[in-house]
C-alpha cells in the first residue's frame, strides 16, 4: 500500500487529507504536537478504513523535531509516497507589534519546516523515481495581509521552484491554495469571520478531493472551486495598488 505523511493531520484540512487518503487505501503517518489527539485520530482511522496509521508527535517549530520527521521521510526501509505539508496556523499580529515572536514562530513552522521536509521528501522520492509533495499555501499568498500572506506567498513560490527542480524525476509538487475553509483554524487564531460572505466559505473535504485530483494530474498549483479560481485570476491581473487596498479592507474586518 502507498504511504502518505500528513503534518497537522488531526484537524481541519490535514484531517480531511487523512480521511480521504485512508479511504482510498493509503497507509498513514500522522504528525502533530498533541500526542493524545494523534492516538485518538489514528485509532479512528484504523477502525474505519482498516489502514495502518503510524503516529509521530512533533512540534514543527522545534528544529530537532523537524529533523526527526525529515529522517522518517528519508527512511528507505519505510518509503513515503506522498507528503502533505499542512501544519500551520493563522497569525493575528501586526507587523509593527514590538514582539516579533509570533511572526518568527510562523516562519519556523510554515517556512523552515516546509523547506526541510520538502527537501527530505524530494531527495527520497527522486531516488525511487516517484512520489508527490503537497504544500498547503493559501489564496492569502496573493494578497498583502501581514506575515501570513508573506509566508503563504513563499510557500507558493517554493512549491513552483521545487517542482522545477524535480521535473523529469517522477516526483510532482503541488501548492494547494484554498480560500476561507470551515475549520477551527480561524477560532484558534482569534480571527473574526462574521464579515466573510457565505459563498466564500469552502468545505474541507471538497477542497481536499479537488486537490488530490489535481495532484493525480500533476498540477503545480491547485486552487479549489471555480469561484476562487476566478477571484485569484482577477487578483493576479489587478494593479497591485488595488490588491493592497482590498487587503487593507479585509484585514480591518478581521481585527
Amino acid at each position: 500500500m502507498p504511504t502518505a505523511l500528513v503534518t497537522g493531520g488531526t484537524s481541519g484540512i490535514g484531517a480531511a487529507f487523512a480521511r480521504q487518503l485512508a479511504a482510498r487505501g493509503d497507509d498513514l503517518v500522522l504528525v502533530a504536537r498533541d500526542g493524545e489527539r494523534l492516538e485518538a485520530s489514528a485509532a479512528e482511522l484504523r477502525a474505519t478504513y482498516g489502514v495502518a496509521v503510524e503516529v509521530l508527535p512533533a512540534d514543527l517549530g522545534d528544529r530537532d523535531q523537524v529533523l526527526r520527521v525529515a529522517a522518517r521521510l528519508e527512511d528507505s526501509s519505510r518509503p513515503v509516497d506522498l507528503l502533505v505539508n499542512n501544519a500551520g496556523f493563522g497569525v493575528h499580529h501586526r507587523l509593527t507589534d514590538p514582539d516579533p515572536a509570533p511572526h518568527e514562530h510562523a516562519i519556523d513552522v510554515m517556512v523552515t519546516a516546509v523547506l526541510v521536509l520538502g527537501g527530505a521528501a524530494g531527495r527520497a522520492m527522486r531516488e525511487r523515481g516517484h512520489g508527490a509533495i503537497v504544500n498547503v499555501a493559501s489564496t492569502a499568498g496573493y494578497m498583502a495581509m501581514g506575515s501570513y500572506s508573506a509566508v503563504k506567498a513563499w510557500a507558493m513560490t517554493y512549491s513552483e521552484s521545487l517542482a522545477n527542480e524535480l521535473t523529469g524525476t517522477g516526483v510532482t509538487v503541488t501548492a494547494l491554495a484554498p480560500g476561507w475553509v470551515r475549520t477551527e483554524f480561524h477560532q484558534r487564531a482569534d480571527i473574526r469571520t462574521s464579515s466573510i460572505p457565505a459563498p466564500l466559505w469552502l468545505d474541507a473535504d471538497a477542497l481536499v478531493a479537488e486537490c488530490l485530483a489535481d495532484v493525480a494530474r500533476g498540477a503545480v498549483v491547485s486552487i479549489p472551486s471555480r469561484r476562487y479560481r476566478a477571484l485569484m485570476f482577477a487578483v493576479r491581473h489587478a494593479p497591485r495598488s488595488a490588491v493592497r487596498a482590498a487587503s487593507r479592507r479585509l484585514s480591518s474586518s478581521r481585527h
